[in-house]
C-alpha cells in the first residue's frame, strides 16, 4: 500500500519553521516512516516542475511556511494549493505575516533605498538595485516581482489548518503530526488552528498578577524584572493578554516579555486587544482632575511606549484589521 505524500515549502520567512520540524527529535523518524516526501526543497533537490507534474490533490499533507512577499511565493501558493489535499499554514509568517509583514508599514521604494543606498558600505555598487530582468552571456535572468503589500497564505489561497508560532513549539508539532499519522479525527478544515488554545497566554502564565498600575513603560534592556511577577505590571510590554496560548508561556517564565508570535485569539485584532490591556495598567489622574490635565498625564505615560505599531503588530500586521499603513 502506498504511503501518504508529504511536502514542505519555505516562502517569505527566516527558515526557523523548517528547523523546528527537526526539534521533534526521534519522532522525525515516524514522519519518514509514515510519509513519502515528494517536495521539500530545503532538504532535497526538488524542482518546481516536479510538483507541476503531479496530479491535482497528489500531496496528502503540505506544510507551507512563510508569507507571500513576491510573485514566486504567490505562484507556489496556488500550485501547492492545487496539488495538496491538506494545506497547512505552518508558523507565524504563513498564518499572520509575522516580521516580513512589518514591510507593510512602509513602501518598496523606501525598503530598497534603505538596503541599497542609505546603508553604510564601501562597495562601489551603492545605489544599484536588483532588476527584474538581466541579460547575461548564458541568457536571461529573471527574479520575482516584489509586492508592495505582504499577505498571509490565507489571504491568497484557502487554508485547511493553521499551526501558529515563531516557530511552532516541538510539542505542538508532535501532537499535530501524531494525530495525522494515527488517523485521529481532526477539526473541520477552513483555517482551523491546531495545537494551540483559544485563551490568552496569561491563562497559562504562572507569574503573579497583582493588578499594579504603572507610570511608564520600559524597553527590555532598561530593567531587570522582578522574578515571579507579571511583566506588564512592571512596565514591560508583554503581549500575553492579546496572544493565543499554546507555547507554555516560555518567554515570560524567564523574564522575557511575550512578543505575540502565536497571534490573536479567534475573532480579535491583536493590537486593539493590547491597547485595551495597556489602558488598564496606566496610572494617571486623581478624582476631580480636569480632563485636559488627565489627558496630559496619560499622554506622558504613553510617550514612554516605544514603537507601538511594531510592538503590537510585530507578528500580526498583515493579518490584522489594518493590513498595512497608508504611506505616500
Amino acid at each position: 500500500m502506498a504511503k501518504p505524500t508529504f511536502a514542505m515549502y519555505w516562502a517569505a520567512a527566516c527558515g526557523g519553521c523548517e528547523i523546528s520540524l527537526l526539534n521533534i527529535g526521534v519522532q522525525i523518524l515516524d514522519v519518514d516512516a509514515a510519509f513519502d516526501v515528494v517536495f521539500w526543497p530545503c532538504v532535497a533537490d526538488f524542482k518546481y516542475h516536479d510538483v507541476e507534474g503531479y496530479p491535482d490533490g497528489y500531496i496528502d499533507l503540505c506544510l507551507f511556511n512563510g508569507a507571500i512577499r513576491n510573485s514566486e511565493n504567490e505562484e507556489l501558493a496556488h500550485l501547492l494549493r492545487r496539488k495538496s489535499k491538506t494545506l497547512v499554514a505552518f508558523g507565524s509568517c504563513a498564518y499572520e505575516g509575522c516580521v516580513p509583514g512589518l514591510a507593510n508599514l512602509t513602501t518598496n521604494s523606501a525598503t530598497m533605498r534603505a538596503a541599497y543606498a542609505d546603508c553604510p558600505t564601501a562597495d562601489e555598487t551603492r545605489g544599484q538595485t536588483p532588476q527584474l530582468v538581466t541579460q547575461v552571456p548564458e541568457g536571461e535572468i529573471r527574479i520575482p516581482v516584489l509586492y508592495e503589500t505582504v499577505r498571509t497564505l490565507g489571504q491568497v489561497v484557502p487554508v485547511d489548518y493553521v499551526v501558529p508560532g515563531c516557530p511552532p513549539e516541538a510539542h505542538q508539532i508532535s501532537a499535530v503530526i501524531a494525530a495525522i499519522i494515527s488517523g485521529a479525527p481532526l477539526p473541520a478544515p477552513g483555517g482551523t488552528v491546531l495545537g494551540a488554545g483559544n485563551v490568552a497566554l496569561c491563562e497559562e502564565c504562572g507569574l503573579a498578577k497583582n493588578v499594579k498600575q504603572i507610570t511608564r513603560f520600559h524597553r527590555p534592556y532598561e530593567i531587570v524584572p522582578e522574578p515571579g511577577v507579571c511583566l506588564l505590571e512592571q512596565g514591560l510590554v508583554c503581549m500575553g493578554p492579546a496572544t493565543r496560548a499554546g507555547c507554555g508561556a516560555l518567554c515570560p517564565q524567564v523574564g522575557m516579555r511575550c512578543e505575540g508570535c502565536y497571534g490573536p485569539l479567534d475573532g480579535q485584532d491583536q493590537g486593539a486587544r493590547m491597547l485595551s490591556a495597556i489602558a488598564s495598567v496606566i496610572a494617571a489622574g486623581q478624582p476631580g482632575l480636569e480632563e485636559a490635565e488627565l489627558e496630559h498625564e496619560i499622554a506622558a505615560v504613553v510617550d514612554t511606549l516605544a514603537d507601538p505599531a511594531g510592538t503590537f503588530y510585530r507578528f500580526s500586521l498583515a493579518h490584522s484589521l489594518l493590513r498595512r499603513a497608508r504611506v505616500s
